[in-house]
């Protein structure tokens, strides 16, 4: 999975910045009530988890939108994430019913997974061609990669498709963030790898296959443990590359 990049640098504040902010909170405002929908269809009541969940992680956005954005337009490509990050706040249903991961309900959460997933392959492309990618977009695709796995690697857990060490799986992002608070020099930018890249999809591509009803031990707890072999690799890597040139 890709390491954190510096902090951003903040942006002149501009007053063009408030018509993003506007598309971003009418977008969150429709996902959110599809959200609300779609989770009633699929619990059959009312499901505000995954709502506030959405909620929550729309708001830290646009916070960080208004900071460091400075397009004159969000663009379709940060519309597709926020998309996707819907998608991951739907995993919050499983996470709290974890029955629901069976019969025909496993398979339709299994299907959202490999959507939301199969999604993140398209947003980048869109930024490139839009000529609005940069570092707010990469970071926010980012952030909801990290919240997705995170969701995922809770679900599996609360599933029995893996023991609480799955947790690992999602979370090894959040542990080098917290350990580059007391060590600054992993902070230090990386060159840019298509190693990381491919082992994000592998790893999320595990989580979420995870989520199959067919999915169980011990075959789902050793797919697990190889995508984590491979995740602590990468970080490996990455950590003793920054251990050099600090």
């Amino acid at each position: 999975m890709d390491l954190p990049p510096p902090h951003l640098q903040r942006a002149p504040a501009l007053s063009g910045a408030r018509t993003p902010f506007a598309s971003l909170v009418l977008l969150a405002t429709g996902f959110a009530i599809a959200l609300f929908a779609l989770s009633w269809w699929l619990v059959g009541s009312a499901m505000l988890l995954p709502v506030l969940g959405f909620g929550l992680g729309a708001c830290i956005s646009g916070h960080f939108l208004l900071r460091h954005w400075t397009a004159p337009r969000l663009g379709c490509a940060n519309a597709l994430t926020l998309g996707r990050l819907a998608l991951a706040a739907l995993m919050l249903v499983p996470l709290a019913r974890p029955g629901l991961t069976e019969g025909a309900s496993g398979w339709g959460f299994f299907c959202l997974a490999l959507l939301t997933l199969a999604l993140d392959g398209v947003d980048g492309p869109l930024a490139r061609r839009s000529g609005l990618d940069g570092p707010w977009g990469a970071r926010f695709d980012m952030e909801v990669d990290s919240v997705f796995a995170l969701l995922l690697a809770a679900v599996a857990w609360r599933s029995g498709a893996a023991g609480g060490w799955v947790l690992l799986l999602g979370s090894l992002r959040y542990l080098f963030v917290t350990a580059s608070m007391l060590w600054p020099w992993l902070n230090a930018p990386l060159p840019q790898r298509v190693r990381r890249k491919l082992v994000c999809v592998v790893q999320i591509a595990v989580l979420a296959t995870l989520l199959a009803p067919v999915a169980v031990p011990p075959w789902s707890e050793v797919a697990a443990l190889l995508a984590l072999a491979l995740l602590v690799w990468s970080f490996a890597r990455d950590v003793l590359w920054l251990a050099r040139r600090r």
